[in-house]
């Protein structure tokens, strides 16, 4: 009978092993907002990440305790 033919692992890929289950999320904000969020992050001694999930937790409880969603705004 013929010898079967091993299987060898897969190596693994080269670059930063992932360091989070999370979906990562990116969002374009302006420098302004930006460095405001930095500020308090600073402030609080939190990452911007930890402040910037706080902030929309808050928001979102917010828009929960009134009740029902807010309106859009209409853009100026």
């Amino acid at each position: 009978m013929a010898k079967s033919i091993s299987v060898t692992p897969k190596k693994r890929g080269r670059g930063r092993p992932a360091t989070g289950r999370d979906p990562v999320m990116t969002v374009r904000l302006p420098t302004s907002l930006t460095e405001r969020i930095d500020k308090h992050a600073e402030n609080r001694g939190e990452s911007r990440s930890e402040v910037m999930r706080r902030f929309l937790e808050a928001g979102l409880a917010a828009e929960v305790s009134e009740g029902k969603p807010r309106q859009k705004r209409s853009p100026k």
